[in-house]
């Protein structure tokens, strides 16, 4: 048995081999430790990669926070070991242990896993593995191991996860983490069976238990459908929300070593309005809440005395849609002018991007100004609803070098739906002339760095339908990008090929493809959101050791009539809204912001309820207007 002596005592001698320490001995600014023989629940929440990843990890963080609020409840902090520290602790059979008091992650009675992008799968098996816990839900009773729970923005299509976990939050997790907790203590009480605390998980909105239901296939190997193996069961899982964000954290862990994000974040607002079709995150994370400004403002202050950050980010979807975002920058920039604080903001749309805004941020030049024109022709605009007019996109260019940035940064994908070579060509063209402007305004320093991704069609978006593009034709367009953009003052980031299809298979998976995962990872795949460690070879072996078509995953044009793997889960957005939305794409037809005028999509009668309980102003829709007002009607 490993005590949390023994692993300090061990780690003594570990530590001083192996790459950057402090990421394994806690003890941070901001920690919390309490008593563990007193407490009656422990929670470990375990990102599924490096600290310095992790540690920046805004879902986390406000876990971490509120869990410790309750005073039957500790909740400590894991991450993933880099591979120096792990093939350390396996020689010295140490188990994975949690930051703040050491204990072995077997010894908790809950772990929490962020899943916020699909390849953390692999890693997320390791780190069981290196806890001592069976990797199959199956091989885990309840009173031996802990009860593992996923949440994420990957886990709103579980399928390709569901024989690791047992329980997934589908959605927005700050109340619901505190229903399961309720569910676990009474379970904890009563003495029942594992599958008796899966039951009873299962009545809570939002919670999908994948061993409560079974998958069937037709003969040419498509899904057919779910069934529900136990009646209690949810058919579908409808997403958790937050009616009104909880306020702010503000005690944010201060790291010992420098972090990929070194700052403070706030999220100003939840949801986006836009529709562009390829973003998942814009379409499971409907409707949009906005916090007030006074509220943002306080907590801004109270995070500064908690923590000495001098950078925050305001974070959202489109922190520029954010109704009051020119007032927070300008009353943030006048109460923190010589106290050297910076602000960001990271998602920034080309059409709301104002002179107001940008005098309001003249202050945070270092990092370059970010804007994301996802494509280079109008008519690629338009077909993933993103119709910005060139005009404008040069002329925001040319106010932001005007007003003071040397660099911008542009983002951009191939890959999407109809598009061909010359659409690719554009992209180079839109960059070369961007950076010519630049030229004129501030001479040589002007500098455009450019990341170019390939699109992945995402689950629960209106393209979750369409083929990804081959391997051939992703390399014949970045060599084409490659050749255009190699000019001083251009930077060219791009992805390889092959992690674009590893992202695919898990994206539209199903649940064959766990057993892909598992085998992969058997064979050594993990960290494979890390270049020097993708190991497309053991992904391949794997689908054909399961005898499994990667192709049928990838390049399959989806019939809008076939049922899909992750039907069950439910974003509130109808299929048959993502499915219209899909044929406007193919004529080029977009839509306006849906706060300007509703289209259906199934968000507001699903949340009616929490419309009714919670008639503030953080909900910006049009219908929402229409129900308060028609309330306000019916009162006078």
């Amino acid at each position: 048995m490993w005590s949390p002596n023994k692993i300090k005592q061990t780690l003594e001698h570990i530590l001083p081999t192996v790459q950057k320490p402090g990421r394994y001995v806690g003890g941070e600014y901001n920690q919390i430790i309490k008593d563990w023989n007193t407490i009656q629940t422990k929670v470990a929440l375990v990102f599924p990669d490096i600290y310095d990843l992790g540690m920046s990890n805004l879902g986390m963080t406000i876990l971490y926070d509120l869990l410790n609020q309750r005073e039957d409840v500790l909740a400590e902090r894991a991450y993933a070991p880099w591979v120096d520290m792990e093939a350390a602790m396996q020689t010295a059979g140490m188990p994975l242990y949690s930051l703040e008091t050491k204990h072995p992650l077997s010894n908790f009675d809950i772990i929490g896993i962020s899943l916020p992008y699909e390849t953390l799968y692999t890693n997320t098996l390791n780190i069981m593995n290196l806890a001592g816990i069976p990797i199959k839900a199956k091989d885990r009773d309840g009173n031996n191991f802990p009860l593992i729970v996923a949440g994420g923005h990957a886990t709103f299509n579980p399928e390709p996860m569901h024989a690791f976990i047992d329980a997934f939050v589908i959605g927005e997790g700050e109340e619901v983490i505190f229903e399961i907790l309720d569910v676990y203590q009474a379970w904890k009480k009563n003495g029942k069976t594992k599958n008796a605390l899966l039951l009873s998980l299962s009545k809570i909105w939002g919670i999908y238990i994948p061993s409560l239901y079974k998958a069937h296939y037709l003969k040419d190997g498509t899904f057919s459908h779910i069934e529900k193996t136990a009646k209690q069961a949810s058919l579908p899982i409808i997403k958790r929300i937050v009616p009104k964000l909880p306020p702010p954290t503000t005690k944010f862990i201060v790291p010992f070593i420098d972090i990929v994000h070194n700052r403070a974040s706030i999220e100003i607002m939840r949801g986006c309005t836009r529709g562009c079709r390829f973003c998942h995150a814009g379409m499971v994370t409907r409707p949009v809440r906005e916090r007030p400004v006074e509220e943002i403002i306080q907590s801004i202050d109270e995070i500064i005395e908690n923590t000495g950050f001098e950078e925050i980010g305001l974070l959202s979807l489109s922190s520029s849609d954010y109704t009051h975002v020119v007032e927070l920058v300008e009353k943030l920039r006048e109460r923190y002018l010589h106290k050297h604080l910076s602000i960001s903001l990271p998602s920034l749309r080309i059409e709301t991007v104002t002179v107001d805004l940008m005098d309001a941020l003249a202050s945070d030049r270092r990092g370059g100004f970010t804007l994301a024109p996802e494509a280079g022709t109008g008519r690629m605009r338009r077909i993933i609803n993103k119709p910005v007019p060139m005009e404008q996109i040069l002329s925001t260019t040319r106010e932001i070098y005007k007003h003071g940035w040397n660099t911008i940064k542009l983002y951009f994908m191939i890959g999407l739906p109809s598009e061909t070579l010359d659409d690719v060509q554009a992209i180079a063209d839109l960059c070369r002339t961007i950076l010519h402007e630049g030229h004129k305004i501030i001479g040589n320093r002007a500098k455009v760095h450019i990341g170019v991704s390939t699109f992945v069609p995402k689950v629960h978006t209106p393209f979750q339908w369409v083929p990804l593009d081959t391997i051939e034709r992703i390399r014949e367009k970045q060599s084409l990008l490659k050749r255009k953009l190699h000019n001083p003052g251009l930077k060219l980031n791009l992805n390889k090929p092959e992690e674009t299809y590893l992202e695919a298979w898990l994206s539209r998976g199903d649940r064959r493809i766990s057993e892909v995962i598992a085998i992969a990872w058997k064979n050594g795949a993990k960290f494979d959101a890390w270049k020097e460690h993708f190991n497309f070879q053991a992904w391949m072996y794997a689908f054909a050791a399961v005898g499994l078509n990667p192709s049928f995953y990838t390049h399959r044009q989806r019939s809008i009539d076939e049922a899909l793997p992750w039907d069950h889960i439910s974003t509130a957005v109808r299929k048959k809204f993502l499915a219209q939305d899909y044929a406007w794409s193919k004529s080029g037809k977009t839509r306006i912001d849906c706060r300007e005028k509703c289209y259906a999509c199934g968000i507001l009668p699903t949340f009616a309820d929490s419309r009714r309980e919670n008639p503030g102003d953080s909900w910006k829709c049009p219908e929402v207007k229409n129900h308060r007002n028609r309330i306000k009607a019916i009162n006078s």
